[in-house]
């Protein structure tokens, strides 16, 4: 009898490993070069996925990698985003304190909007028809009307800004990375209506939403955790393990995945979403080191993470890229 329970169990375990296996990386896209990057971007309805590279944005074919061009003078890019409504695209130029704007069809630079000091993520809120500026050093957050490319509000959050989602309900959450805190904004007003600690979560950096159970989900890769947060009151639902080095989530509202790009350890952590107030660790599966940042594309599911090949280093600093090596990792089943 015991023999029997033991097989059963081995079948049982066989069967979830199978399963939780079932995701990995797919494919390299391989782009080449030399810099940095940071966030990336799956344009909506195209085959062309948007990646931050240093002084550039490599506008590339999502499925196969080839060149389809570059957004230039982008100096220390780190976000893009589109408005597909009046064909523009975005990018967060950190060094020059300021946004690139341009032709989402022909993708050239059609101006400039000065932002707050070293924006960061960036994200367009159809709710409120405005761009979002996250700038870290100033501590503020930009909101540019795309349709005359003009800041019209500035909000002052009282930490870094890292990242920003809204609920497209008028409120707008924002991790403030120096702070362990997430803002509640409301957009209606242009006013901050709360901050709340995330609390064992520490330095938060990605920041996800699921609109209909209205949870945050607060990635924090110094400290190994992504916080789940109520966004109507603040109250911490949940508290996961995750992996090292996070700089970036995704939430993916077809199969409650939520996903953590962890940079430092190599791996992408998935937690589902079992109900609003229930969440489990499904895998870390192996992505590589470097690769902190995250894309979803919604409509296939694949994630898009960029990294490169890494020099070896025991000096516990961020390992340094070799050169032309630069990639994007392309995630699923």
């Amino acid at each position: 009898m015991k023999k029997v329970v033991s097989v059963g169990l081995m079948v049982a375990f066989a069967m979830a490993a199978q399963a939780q296996g079932s995701i990995k990386v797919i494919s390299t896209l391989r782009i080449g070069g030399n810099g940095g990057w940071d966030y990336l971007a799956v344009q909506p309805n195209s085959n062309r996925l948007f990646v931050s590279h240093a002084t550039q944005v490599n506008v590339i074919d999502k499925k196969t990698g080839d060149s389809i061009g570059v957004i230039p003078n982008t100096s220390g890019v780190h976000g893009i985003a589109f408005v597909p409504s009046l064909n523009k695209g975005y990018t967060t130029n950190g060094k020059t304190n300021n946004a690139s704007i341009f032709n989402l069809k022909t993708l050239e630079v059609i101006g400039t909007v000065a932002t707050g000091e070293k924006p960061d993520a960036i994200f367009y809120d159809e709710s409120i028809k405005k761009v979002v500026v996250c700038n870290g050093k100033s501590k503020d957050l930009s909101f540019i009307d795309p349709e005359t490319d003009k800041v019209v509000a500035t909000i002052a959050v009282g930490g870094a800004p890292e990242t920003a989602v809204s609920n497209g309900e008028g409120k707008i959450f924002v991790n403030l990375e120096d702070k362990s805190e997430v803002v509640a904004i409301d957009t209606k007003k242009m006013v901050v209506t709360a901050h709340w600690p995330i609390a064992p979560g520490e330095a938060p950096t990605g920041l996800a939403i699921d609109t209909k159970t209205k949870r945050l989900f607060a990635a924090c890769g110094d400290n190994k955790k992504l916080i789940v947060l109520n966004e109507e009151t603040g109250a911490i639902v949940a508290d996961l393990p995750i992996g090292g080095g996070c700089d970036g989530n995704a939430f993916d509202a077809a199969s409650k995945n939520i996903y953590t790009s962890n940079g430092e350890d190599g791996t992408i952590t998935v937690i589902h979403e079992d109900n609003a107030n229930k969440y489990s660790v499904v895998e870390n599966f192996i992505s590589k080191k470097g690769a902190r940042t995250i894309a979803l594309d919604e409509a296939t599911h694949l994630l898009y993470t960029p990294t490169a090949d890494l020099e070896a280093t025991n000096t516990g600093k961020r390992p340094k890229a070799i050169p032309g090596t630069f990639q994007v990792l392309v995630v699923g089943k």
